[in-house]
């Protein structure tokens, strides 16, 4: 294209779109339930984007320069992809119209299944705790521009006297996500599809020229991910062609790759060589690059600002980082180095807060205010901000120097551990005992933890952090749900027994309300997937434990039952995970920390009489580091600290762990190595994909690959359950499998649970009889 329009000097890559107060959560939710239409969802989304883009042009993105980033999305940016170039499975063709289009209520089908529907698998969005939905693509994918919503968004920003930059996923990242359909041949890759999916994203930044966009965003964060199974050279060479492709349009915007959650390394010569006009570096996960040739003929958008975490951080050295690329091309611009969905709105919303921590803070709002106080010290030089970065570095020292923040009692436990504080023992002489002690059947059934979450309990606990009610008269409430919880699982005939969770409001901010080191928010919300939202707590201390957490929900629980309860704890890497950590010093030092007092609540629990314990894991894989390199060593401290918390307990107390939604496959060897005597993990939406892995790896410890899949509200029947079931037999000794949902129960409701869980009990007594048919006479 001839005259490329200027790129703003300061610029986000995306914000949260849920809404300040989770508006578009309930939006949605209502028009799942039926209470809102169609029309009405619309226009609340229509409503929330026309706010946001008032709120950040407030913040100092302006209006008309393409600084704003229009990247809303109704449940997911993968799926939007999915619908704009019509890859919908064709498992759901009844879904789509003539044209390729899909309704709202089809596109929420894709998300979430509905009836006989199930629906597309989910997985964690590179090393986030955002889940993204896989596209299934095949020979037969007949990609079209499908969808114009993103151009009509565009629009309707127009009209409100914006110049918005529109967003997608670009072609190579949306390819390397996606996953071959069914009926694909088996030497089949999406990527082989690129060249038919080019003239659809072409089709699309076409429409976008003519509808006046100056620039577009394609997000390509696979290029910094060396976890991608296609060979790099095949990765490289298909971001050369599609950029040479969409390059030479003559009709198009600016084109900007955003390149999140890493360094683009081998990427960035084939990037700087292509015709795009901009590229973004992430500055807080990488370093500044070499100079390339063709580097400097291209705007570098200096991703220095954290998008990732809550910190305020050091903003004179990010300053710093984005002056040195003025190096490497005279047209740099600030950014944040990935989309502000991963951080709640704003910290001013926080009253509960100390003022010294909100101090240390920054949130999406203070985030876009760092990006354009750095963009004016870009342009009218470091003189002009000088206030601001002196006021972020004292922020700094006044961190370090908190009381809190260094403890020496907990640091002096933690350098005096030794090699026999992280291991059991051998787990041959641990399954012995467990089966003595246990008694359990073949087939063991279970739950992952949590039990629904109704009304009713979210009002009492609600009620009783507001003081009208009494800590006696909570504590009776959720015994009696307990109790009911109790008996609804011995009367369906599951074998281990738990507690269901009512007290809890998450599973980490409610030990991170009960350790030293912690603080939580109160409008913190940050998506994970769809509609769930959560409120990551924030460790911004060295971490202990006053006293017991679960101990006396869990003896309540087994005085109830005869049959063995299962006490229920948080990981220490899905603690970190889930939070937002501090940055002051190595995620493993901190993961020791949380592991210690873990390890004493476990050690409360076995005391108790609690036999049966489960540490989950669930965000192994996600922490996992994009660039192999720096696997070893993460690996080591994930692991190191679960073992670390587990460590403790005699040979007769079983040890659980959960893990989901987490490729298992690439972690399978470190899940082996957590040595828990039984692993749940996620297998429904892939069909029971991660049996060939444990086959492949010899995995002999305890296994529970989940038969139900509990994030879509459709009911398995007992024939789906029984397949699942026979497959996982037919690939894993039936003396290692259990059986088990995929997750917890607390986002469903009571009577899809009930009918789920009494499926899942019929098609496990149908497989215990075809298994003991097998038996010798």
């Amino acid at each position: 294209m001839t005259n490329t329009p200027a790129f703003p000097t300061g610029t986000i890559l995306g914000y949260p779109r849920i809404g300040r107060r989770r508006e578009l959560k309930k939006a949605v939710e209502a028009f799942w339930a039926g209470s809102l239409s169609a029309d009405d969802l619309e226009a609340t989304a229509a409503g929330l984007r026309q706010s946001t883009r008032e709120r950040l042009a407030g913040l100092g993105l302006a209006r008309a320069d393409s600084s704003i980033p229009e990247s809303f999305s109704y449940y997911d940016q993968v799926l939007d992809a999915l619908c704009t170039v019509g890859a919908v499975p064709t498992r759901f063709a009844g879904l789509v119209d003539a044209d390729g289009r899909i309704d709202l209520a089809g596109y929420f089908t894709l998300a979430r299944g509905e009836g006989e529907h199930a629906p597309l698998e989910m997985t964690k969005w590179f090393d986030s705790n955002y889940h993204y939905l896989v596209p299934e693509i095949g020979p037969e994918t007949d990609f079209r521009l499908a969808s114009d919503r993103i151009v009509r968004e565009f629009e309707e920003a127009r009209a409100a006297g914006f110049l918005t930059r529109p967003v997608i996923v670009g072609p190579v990242t949306f390819l390397l996500l996606s996953k071959p359909s069914d009926g694909a041949p088996a030497d089949f890759q999406p990527l082989d599809r690129l060249g038919d999916l080019l003239p659809v994203y072409a089709a699309l930044v076409s429409r976008l020229a003519a509808a006046g966009a100056d620039w577009v965003q394609l997000d390509e964060p696979a290029l910094v991910s060396e976890s991608i199974e296609t060979p790099r050279a095949e990765v490289l060479g298909a971001v050369e062609f599609a950029y040479a492709t969409l390059g030479r349009l003559a009709e198009r915007p600016a084109i900007f790759v955003a390149a999140p959650y890493g360094s683009l390394d081998d990427a960035l010569p084939v990037l700087a060589g292509s015709p795009v006009e901009a590229i973004g570096l992430d500055l807080v996960r990488g370093s500044i690059p070499a100079a390339v040739p063709g580097l400097s003929e291209k705007t570098l958008v200096a991703g220095v600002i954290d998008g990732h975490n809550i910190w305020r951080g050091d903003l004179a050295g990010a300053f710093d980082a984005a002056a040195r690329l003025l190096d490497l091309s005279p047209n740099v611009a600030v950014s944040t180095s990935t989309s502000l969905l991963h951080v709640p709105h704003d910290v001013e919303d926080e009253s509960s807060l100390g003022a010294d921590l909100k101090g240390w803070l920054a949130f999406a709002d203070q985030k876009v205010g760092q990006v354009a106080a750095l963009a004016l010290g870009l342009a009218d030089g470091r003189a002009a901000i000088q206030p601001v970065l002196d006021a972020a570095t004292a922020a700094l020292e006044a961190r370090r120097t908190a009381p809190g923040v260094r403890d020496g009692a907990v640091r002096s436990r933690a350098e005096a551990l030794t090699e026999a504080d992280f291991s059991r023992g051998d787990y041959a002489i641990r399954l012995a005992e467990q089966d003595k002690a246990l008694g359990l059947p073949l087939l063991p059934t279970t739950t992952i933890g949590s039990f629904p979450q109704t009304g009713e309990i979210r009002r009492a606990r609600a009620q009783f952090l507001k003081g009208t009610l009494t800590a006696d008269e909570y504590r009776d409430l959720m015994r009696a749900e307990i109790s009911r919880v109790v008996d609804l699982q011995e009367e369906i005939g599951l074998d281990v027994i738990v507690h269901g969770e009512p007290e809890r409001n998450d599973m980490v901010q409610y030990f991170a309300e009960n350790l030293d080191g912690f603080a939580v928010t109160e409008n913190g919300w940050v998506q994970s997937y769809g509609s769930r939202c959560t409120r990551p707590s924030i460790l911004w201390g060295d971490v202990s434990r006053p006293k017991a957490i679960t101990v006396e929900w869990s003896s309540y629980t087994q005085g109830l039952t005869a049959k063995p309860v299962k006490g229920m704890l948080t990981g220490p890497v899905t603690i970190l995970a889930w939070s937002f950590v501090r940055d002051d010093q190595p995620l493993g030092d901190t993961a020791r920390q949380v592991a210690l007092a873990l390890r004493d609540e476990i050690a409360d629990l076995e005391a108790a009489g609690i036999g049966v314990v489960q540490v989950d894991e669930p965000a192994l894989r996600e922490l996992l580091p994009l660039k192999k390199k720096d696997h070893a060593a993460y690996l080591d401290w994930s692991v190191g600290s679960f073992r670390l918390a587990t460590a403790g307990v005699a040979a007769r107390t079983q040890i659980h762990t959960h893990l989901c939604y987490s490729e298992f496959g690439v972690v399978i060897d470190a899940i082996r190595n957590l040595d828990a005597d039984v692993t749940s993990i996620e297998a429904a939406r892939s069909r029971m994909e991660v049996v060939g892995d444990i086959q492949s790896h010899g995995f002999d410890h305890g296994i529970g690959p989940g038969v139900w899949d509990i994030h879509s509200p459709r009911v398995p029947s007992v024939a789906e359950l029984t397949e699942l079931l026979e497959v996982a037999v037919a690939g894993i000794p039936a003396r290692q499998l259990w059986v088990n949902p995929d997750c917890g129960l607390k986002t469903r409701g009571y009577e899809e649970t009930v009918a789920s869980l009494r499926n899942m009990l019929e098609a496990t007594r149908i497989v215990r009889a075809e298994l003991g048919a097998r038996q010798p006479a």
